[in-house]
């Protein structure tokens, strides 16, 4: 009970701004709706997409991670 005292008392961790990253990769959809570079024959929008699934996975990992060695 102590620890989520003090895990409020600390504030948000300023790693949590690392999630914004992926929202900004996949904002604005004009930046990447083309097909090509194909990338074993799937549109570049597609693949684009579903590589940030990964990125994303990747940055949360890493801000749990971080997040959970502060505290």
């Amino acid at each position: 009970m102590a620890e989520d005292t003090d895990r409020e008392h600390r504030g948000p961790s300023p790693w949590l701004w690392l999630l914004v990253i992926p929202f900004i990769g996949l904002l604005w959809p004009a930046w990447y709706s083309s097909v090509g570079p194909q990338f074993a024959g799937i549109p570049f929008f597609y693949w684009y997409q579903f590589l940030w699934v990964f990125i994303g996975a990747g940055i949360t990992v890493v801000v749990y991670a971080l997040d959970r060695s502060r505290g």
